[in-house]
């Protein structure tokens, strides 16, 4: 028979794993195969990125995207992976409102999702790496926080505030607005782009929710161990661009030696079909065409 994964399920296992002492590891996934062979690879979850959806689309991290998008693609890329996931919603799509977030929490909740990030920039926000953002007051993310905690029908689904106050305001003030977002219901904190381990450290001190570490590449924060996180006490390490800049430059690289030759040379670096079919799980929908 083939496999169902309860998202009610998913959120009990990943709200009871949070709070263990072993850091879980999300790699973010932009396809459904993708997230079999993050599977398959012993991570933790799945990371839905709003940066690697719009520049699927050849768009920049821009709020371009809407709700819809993300939970059609998004929501393709979880539904078929025991993994639960997070997904990212830039400030919470549409106007922003707490009215958007209500409806934003109940369309993510409903497709399958077991927790999202909400965060305090301005809109259209900007990637969380980049300079010039804009921040929202306190006040007004404390309402969209309230919000989102309220919109939930399922106890464990995740409400995780992000800040981007680091980057515009120091690391003080960071602090500072998680602990406020904290007082209006956030179950997780995410601290963007910390730049170095005294950063991390400092606010795992400071902060006693549950905290979620960007590993992202080429930004602002060193690229520390998932080891060295867990030991500063942070909860959850995500590598939101991984698996994309990978498979971005193994296309770039077979393209141009194919374009050279044919492509005789590269099937060495090629997914066979034999681990395609065992990826699409060919076998078990046999079963379902010999019984016709």
């Amino acid at each position: 028979m083939l496999s169902f994964y309860p998202a009610h399920e998913k959120r009990k296992k990943f709200i009871k794993d949070l709070k263990s002492q072993a850091i879980l590891r999300f790699v973010g996934s932009f396809s459904p195969l993708v997230s079999r062979l993050i599977e398959e690879a012993g991570f933790e979850g799945l990371y839905i990125s709003g940066a690697v959806l719009s520049s699927d689309l050849a768009l920049p991290d821009l709020e371009l995207i809407s709700l819809s998008d993300v939970t059609h693609r998004g929501g393709a890329c979880v539904r078929n992976s025991p993994l639960p996931s997070l997904v990212d919603v830039d400030t919470g799509f549409g106007s922003g409102s707490p009215l958007n977030i209500t409806h934003t929490v109940q369309e993510l909740e409903h497709a399958g999702f077991c927790g999202l990030h909400l965060e305090d920039q301005k809109s259209p926000k900007r990637c969380g790496h980049l300079d010039n953002k804009k921040l929202i007051s306190i006040s007004e993310m404390q309402d969209k926080i309230k919000a989102a905690v309220q919109a939930k029908s399922d106890p464990n689904f995740l409400i995780v505030a992000r800040t981007d106050a680091r980057g515009v305001m120091g690391l003080d003030e960071a602090i500072t607005r998680a602990q406020a977002y904290k007082v209006a219901g956030a179950e997780a904190i995410f601290p963007e782009a910390l730049i170095q381990q005294q950063e991390f450290e400092k606010f795992r001190q400071a902060i006693d929710l549950p905290l979620i570490a960007n590993m992202t590449e080429f930004g602002k924060s060193d690229l520390i161990p998932s080891r060295e996180l867990e030991k500063l006490g942070y909860n959850m390490v995500l590598y939101p661009v991984t698996t994309w800049r990978l498979a971005l430059k193994a296309v770039q690289q077979g393209l141009k030696e194919l374009s050279k030759e044919n492509q005789k040379q590269l099937l060495d670096k090629m997914l066979t079909r034999k681990k395609l079919y065992e990826l699409l799980k060919y076998v078990e929908y046999e079963k379902y065409l010999n019984k016709a």
